[in-house]
């Protein structure tokens, strides 16, 4: 069998750290070359640096050995099954250690490598005299940090396979190199092949969300089956870079050409340049081809040079925050919700002052019920709900004081409002510390990537140097000739109709900044989608959220737009108060939003 026809297939069973334990179950048996798993979302890294600090052996996904390799490491090595994983969060050597104990117990012998080096702790006190600032907001690096951990590419994952490893443990690594980094093994690719860099990515970029590519989370969600049995997703991926999705046999699930595009453009920014460590991706001439059942084929990423630096997430602590909730029924329910949260927050306000602990440095109620987050688009009639949930989140500098705010919630149920319900969340709310997120580049020069197998000594892998990127330079926001030829003029027989007729959408988020990946359902409908929904109209939608700039990105390969609204998300992650830290909502928010298109194209089956 030539290189050309040669095809590795890739297992993604996992998609953060708490994923289901099926996955790899599922996947072992499925004829797969390499099980990957991806545990580390971006504030998992300070859960781990805190875990760390009480146990010094901790520090890692547990899950990952406890569950994952618990059950399946055996049959993984008796298959000749690869395992790469960035369970090892910031202790990826107890990850190895406890992986190689567990071998012993199952008896069976592995080869165990790390890849690491991630962790830029020591050039901290470097970094403070050169002013770095937070690229997302421009604030300055806090005093003292939790963590502070750069994402590393798959160079090193690649290393350590070439060096016989069985399975490849990270720290914190671009959540896609787990499956580039054993392409380039497998294929040989050079430094600069990078079309073969991109393609691989989005491979691993699909399947890093697990089930988000065999339906999980479609638009058309009643059209998935079996969701309690749902597959966990296998990329076929040829050496030309070009990859097909499928499943495990007699799993629940789809995978559809639709439910693909919406995960190609979940969580990225400006898809004609998202930027990876080995790769900058252009997925704007993607394209995904239904093959027949449970196999979709995308082909078409194109690559140019990387940067020459590496993104680092550090997470500081600022305080503490308490939140508490409470159900209300009855007749004006969404009323009296609020008044009780108001006045749950002005008791305990004025108890801490009198307390002389000082004010909270910030609060915020929210009401759930009442369609609160469509803000004007709400429909009134929702808005006189008989059952409403008021969340009430409080933050402050020191702990006890949103320790009595957690005491001063339970009173109301015989203080305030008639049908109140206690019972929501059983217990006290907890107090817990106030995690941020402080984003920046340090250039690759100055992190040294690291592979140790087994015993040996550890090894610094060379990487590209990568070129400087232009971080001023415009994203690419005009509409192709193809598509501005086509946007058609306003006529007598359209009907009004939710977005939702005529396109799927998903979102996500990096930060504060939320992205709403929107595709026509067909390409008749596609000029209709381009006309009604511009980023000026989105803006608008979002008036009560979005306060940044609202950019729309064209990705002609699947007739789709990416929406970037910067500012989106109160703070993003442990930093907003809102319900939604994340943006999952956001784009079922949109789906509701009115368009104009002609009847006779929503008579057609799309």
């Amino acid at each position: 069998m030539t290189t050309k026809q040669k095809t590795i297939r890739i297992g993604g069973a996992s998609g953060f750290w708490g994923d289901s334990a099926v996955g790899a179950n599922q996947l072992v048996d499925a004829n797969i070359d390499y099980l990957v798993f991806d545990y580390l979302a971006e504030l998992t890294m300070s859960i781990l640096a805190a875990a760390r600090t009480k146990k010094p052996e901790l520090g890692y996904a547990t899950d990952f050995v406890n569950a994952a390799m618990r059950d399946t490491l055996k049959r993984c090595v008796e298959r000749g099954i690869k395992v790469i994983s960035n369970a090892g969060g910031i202790n990826p050597a107890a990850c190895a250690e406890a992986v190689e104990k567990l071998a012993e117990e199952l008896g069976v012998k592995v080869k165990v490598a790390i890849v690491h080096g991630d962790d830029v702790m020591p050039l901290v006190p470097e970094l403070k005299e050169k002013g770095v600032k937070d690229f997302y907001t421009g604030a300055p690096l806090p005093e003292k940090l939790i963590s502070a951990n750069a994402y590393l590419g798959a160079v090193p994952i690649a290393a350590a396979l070439a060096a016989g490893a069985d399975v490849v443990i990270t720290g914190r690594v671009v959540d896609s190199a787990v499956v580039l980094g054993a392409l380039i093994h497998e294929f040989g690719w050079k430094e600069d092949a990078y079309d073969q860099f991109s393609g691989a990515s989005l491979a691993g970029h699909i399947i890093e969300c697990g089930c988000q590519a065999t339906g999980g989370l479609h638009t058309d969600w009643s059209t998935i089956p079996d969701w309690d049995n749902i597959g966990y997703p296998i990329v076929e991926c040829a050496a030309d870079g070009s990859f097909v999705v499928s499943k495990p046999d007699n799993t629940g699930g789809k995978i559809l050409a639709l439910a693909l595009a919406e995960q190609m453009l979940y969580e990225i920014h400006d898809p004609a340049a998202y930027i990876l460590p080995d790769v900058v991706c252009d997925f704007t001439a993607v394209q995904i081809r239904q093959l027949d059942k449970d196999r979709v084929e995308l082909t078409g990423a194109k690559g140019s040079a990387p940067t020459d630096a590496y993104k680092v997430s550090a997470t500081y602590q600022d305080g503490f925050t308490c939140t508490g909730v409470l159900a209300i029924v009855g007749f004006e329910a969404a009323a009296k919700a609020k008044r009780t949260g108001e006045a749950i927050l002005a008791r305990t306000s004025r108890m801490l002052q009198e307390k002389g602990l000082g004010d909270y440095s910030s609060t915020n109620i929210e009401l759930f019920g009442v369609e609160e987050p469509y803000g004007a688009n709400a429909n009134p009639q929702a808005q006189q709900p008989f059952e409403a949930v008021v969340k009430m989140t409080t933050r402050h500098t020191r702990k006890e004081a949103l320790s009595l705010f957690a005491r001063e919630i339970a009173p109301s149920g015989t203080s305030f409002s008639p049908g109140t319900v206690s019972g929501l969340a059983p217990g006290r709310p907890s107090v817990s510390p106030l995690v941020r997120l402080f984003s920046f580049t340090v250039p690759k020069t100055q992190v040294s990537a690291q592979m140790t197998l087994g015993n040996a000594a550890a090894q610094t892998i060379a990487v590209p140097a990568g070129r400087r990127h232009d971080a001023g330079a415009q994203a690419a926001t005009h509409l192709p000739e193809t598509w501005t030829a086509k946007l058609p003029e306003h006529t007598d027989d359209e009907v009004e109709v939710p977005l939702i007729r005529i396109a799927v959408a998903r979102s996500g988020d990096k930060g504060d900044t939320s992205n709403i990946g929107v595709i026509a359902r067909s390409e008749e409908l596609l000029p209709y989608m381009l006309r009604e929904v511009t980023a000026e109209k989105v803006k608008h939608y979002f008036a009560h959220y979005v306060q940044g700039e609202v950019i729309r990105h064209p990705v002609p390969g699947i007739d789709a737009v990416n929406f970037e609204m910067k500012r989106a998300l109160d703070g993003g992650g442990l930093a907003s108060m809102r319900l939604d830290k994340l943006g999952k909502s956001l784009g079922q928010i949109l789906l509701r939003m009115t368009v104009k298109v002609p009847a006779r194209l929503l008579e057609k089956k799309s």
